[in-house]
Parts: structure tokens; C-alpha cells; sequence
């Protein structure tokens, strides 16, 4: 005996075989389940409004023909009877009035395409293959613009009272503006670890140059969301925001990226110096200490500050800054010496973001970057690397401030 749940009989799917070896499409214009999908949203809302009309029968109220309603679905667009009832109070839970696709799955789909760096142009020929359907660039900029109050949400959302290390670094793009003048724009990047030993972005700010007062705006916003404490910051060559932190943050060490240094030092020499230059740069940041990082860069004061004064001039005026990772064991050491870890993460914008000339507006650079950093998330589930032992060394060398983080935050 056949199981009374069953939905198609043996011969049904004989004669959707058939179809479909006919037709060689599942879903879509002539899929074999478009019309069965069809069928069933029909049925239910039959259900629906048999069930609606019986409980407020007493009423008076009774069925009233039905209606036309275009759906977009994910097998493609759908043309439905829906039913109707004299007093129009019927409500279907399945296909809510004023709907117009069969779930959130179509809205989904935008965001998707556009989180991963598509055009409108290239999203509106995905969604014609997909569903069989076409959208205006308007709708598709709406569709996107939902996610809004979502980015309000998670720029303002509460953050951790402490981050043991932080990275700062900026990325640039082009903007159109209203008077369609193209201009560049930094976006400044926060990406922290917790406590726990997970990545995390604090937030993304935008901003047209770089200085300490737009710097302490900076810190000034994550403090009001809670920060209290950052153990070390390593940060790029960003103007103002070492002072900012050490304004903000008294306490946090501030550690200079050494590739950002020594990629700004290769600018000022010559082709055929540069190897012996870096061979000799390379014995100050591999020091065992700052005492010994200080004489082996006073020896190539002597050697090289003839020729190269002012790209030597940095690591000097900069010295403290640029081995504040010297204090440090080596697991600690290598997470902050650089801005690798922020870097990484600018990666994964970029493979979003390089096939767009410019971005229309604020607006739009700020909803891409949201979107990425959601799917990134989704990923960083678990620890960084050897974080059980970078733990350790922390909470030796800073005490109390990272383990009692009860009593002092």
C-alpha cells in the first residue's frame, strides 16, 4: 500500500520524467517544477482561505472569486489564482498581500551577488537567468539599501571592553561625488583579537585625510562603545592615529609596521644599492633587543648616512615606535611587527572590490565593505595560530590588565 503523505503518484513522475527529458530544464521558464510549485502555493492558499471563511463565516463574510498575482520565486516567475473573500480580511501566511516573491530568498540573492563585488549591470543579467525576471537599477539600489539599519546596528554595536592587539591600516577608493567629480577616499580599518583569541573588525570609518583629530574621533567612537583598554596597536604609517591612541589610550604600546618602513625607505635608493642596504637594515629588526637594534643602526648611520640620510632619518626618529615588538617573546612578536594580519583582510576586499572603476557615492563603498565583512566573519570562527601561547605570554607580561579583566573593566 502506497503511503497516503505521498505527493506524486508513480505515474506523475513517469510523465515529469518524460518532461524533463523532453525539456532538460528542472526550474525556470518550461522547468517541470515550476508548474508543480505553482500547484502547490495554489493549493495552500485554498487552504488558507477555506479555513479563513469558515471562522468568520458567522460574520456574514464568504468567498469572492479570485485574483491574479505575479510571484517571483527561485524556479523562476509565477502567475497565481489567489483567492479572495467579501470582507478582504483574509491574510495568507504563505504569500502575504502586497509580496511580490515567495520568501526573502530573492532579496537574499541581491545582497549575495552584490556582497561578492557584482555590478547592478551584472546582478540584473544573473537575476533574468535566475528567475527569469528583470529589475531596474533603482530597485536593485533599494533592495540593497535594507541592509541600512543593519550597518547602523553593527557600527554602534557594544564592543569588548579589551582587545589585547589591534591592527589599523586604510585602504583607498575611488568615489563619485554629487558634482560627478571623482575623488579619493581613505577607509580606515580596526581589526582586533578578543580575549579568546578571535579576529574581529571594530569598525571601518571613511574619511578624506589623515590627521590626529580625526584620529582621536576614531578612538573617541569605539571608546563610547564600550573599549576600554588595547594592549599593543600595531598601525601602518597612518599620520595622527599613533598620537591619537597615545592620546585615547595612554597605556596601549603603539608598535609601527616595519614592512610599511622599509617598503617607504626602498623609495630613496638606488637600484643597485638596494640589496646591500636592506642586507644591513635587515641586522636592526632582527636584533634580539633595542640595545643591540640602536647600534647595529648607528653603524649604518656611519656606513650609509652620507648618501641615504633622509630615509635613515625615519628609523631614527621613529626608533622606539618601530621596535616596541623587541619587548616582547617571539609569538607576540610576530603577530605585531607588521600589519600583516589587516593586510590579509584588505585581501579579501580587494578581490570584491578591483573590478569597479568607482563607487557612485559614500553610500556605496560603505554597504560593499558592510557586506564583505559579514561573509568574512563567517568565517573567523576559530582561534589564531598558537593563540594559547601568545595568551600566556600576555598575561605574563601585562599582569593584571589582562587577567583580571572582572575587576578592572
Amino acid at each position: 500500500m502506497k503511503d497516503k503523505k505521498e505527493i506524486l503518484t508513480d505515474q506523475q513522475i513517469k510523465e515529469l520524467a518524460s518532461e524533463f527529458a523532453r525539456s532538460g530544464k528542472l526550474t525556470g521558464e518550461g522547468g517541470i517544477f515550476t508548474p508543480l510549485l505553482k500547484k502547490i502555493i495554489e493549493a495552500s492558499l485554498e487552504g488558507e482561505v477555506q479555513d479563513h471563511v469558515g471562522r468568520t463565516k458567522e460574520k456574514g463574510n464568504k468567498r469572492n472569486g479570485y485574483g491574479s498575482k505575479r510571484l517571483k520565486t527561485s524556479m523562476g516567475e509565477l502567475t497565481l489564482k489567489t483567492p479572495r473573500d467579501r470582507e478582504a480580511s483574509f491574510e495568507p501566511t504563505i504569500l502575504p498581500k502586497r509580496s511580490s516573491s515567495l520568501t526573502n530568498e530573492f532579496e537574499e540573492k541581491v545582497l549575495s551577488l552584490y556582497a561578492h563585488g557584482m555590478s547592478y549591470r551584472d546582478i540584473k543579467s544573473q537575476l533574468d537567468d535566475l528567475y527569469g525576471t528583470e529589475l531596474s537599477v533603482g530597485t536593485l539600489t533599494a533592495i540593497t539599501d535594507k541592509v541600512w539599519p543593519e550597518i547602523d546596528q553593527w557600527r554602534s554595536r557594544p564592543l569588548e571592553a579589551l582587545y589585547p592587539v589591534v591592527w589599523l591600516d586604510a585602504m583607498h577608493f575611488k568615489i563619485r561625488g554629487e558634482d560627478l567629480r571623482v575623488t579619493s577616499k581613505a577607509v580606515y580599518s580596526i581589526l582586533g583579537v578578543t580575549t579568546s583569541g578571535q579576529k574581529e573588525v571594530l569598525g571601518f570609518y571613511l574619511g578624506e585625510n589623515e590627521s590626529a583629530s580625526f584620529g582621536r574621533g576614531v578612538m573617541a567612537d569605539l571608546k563610547d562603545r564600550g573599549l576600554k583598554d588595547v594592549l599593543i596597536a600595531s598601525v601602518d604609517g597612518l599620520k595622527g592615529f599613533p598620537e591619537a591612541i597615545e592620546d585615547e589610550l595612554p597605556t596601549t604600546q603603539v608598535q609601527l609596521c616595519i614592512v610599511h618602513q622599509i617598503r617607504n625607505t626602498i623609495k630613496y635608493l638606488s637600484y643597485k644599492d638596494v640589496k646591500p642596504f636592506l642586507n644591513d637594515l635587515k641586522k636592526v629588526y632582527t636584533s634580539v633587543d633595542r640595545a643591540q637594534a640602536k647600534v647595529e643602526l648607528d653603524k649604518m648611520s656611519l656606513k650609509w648616512g652620507p648618501k641615504y640620510s633622509r630615509p635613515l632619518k625615519g628609523w631614527f626618529d621613529h626608533f622606539d615606535q618601530l621596535t616596541e615588538f623587541m619587548v616582547f617573546p617571539p609569538e607576540i612578536r610576530r603577530i605585531i611587527y607588521t600589519t600583516n594580519p589587516i593586510e590579509s583582510y584588505h585581501r579579501q576586499i580587494r578581490k570584491v572590490t578591483k573590478s569597479k572603476g568607482s563607487f557612485t557615492n559614500d553610500k556605496a563603498i560603505i554597504k560593499q565593505m558592510y557586506l564583505v565583512i559579514q561573509n568574512m566573519s563567517q568565517k573567523w570562527t576559530g582561534q589564531m595560530a598558537q593563540w594559547n601561547k601568545i595568551r600566556r605570554d600576555l598575561a605574563e607580561h601585562f599582569n593584571e590588565r589582562f587577567t583580571n579583566l572582572d575587576t578592572l573593566y
